[in-house]
């Protein structure tokens, strides 16, 4: 699968999650983008939960984890704070 094939395919994932994912605790956003490990841009391409303050596991409801993968793709929770509309 080329780089635009990936996007699309993580795009129609999005859609399907994007609802779901946005009632749990903390989330702020969803969307497309590349995974973040240890602070720093990776080339691999994941659907991207932003929060508004990342938790550990067992700080959270068990219905409020967000899962490492959703049909095989990779999930990145990425910490961006909240947001205010002016």
């Amino acid at each position: 699968m080329n780089q635009q094939q990936t996007i699309e395919h993580i795009t129609q994932i999005k859609s399907q999650y994007e609802e779901e994912l946005m009632s749990l605790a903390n989330v702020v956003g969803v969307g497309v983008g590349f995974k973040y490990k240890n602070g720093q841009p990776t080339d691999e391409i994941a659907l991207v939960v932003n929060v508004s303050q990342k938790k550990s596991i067992t700080e959270l409801s068990e219905q409020d984890v967000i899962p490492p993968e959703l049909e095989g793709v990779p999930v990145d929770v990425q910490e961006v704070g909240k947001f205010w509309a002016f």
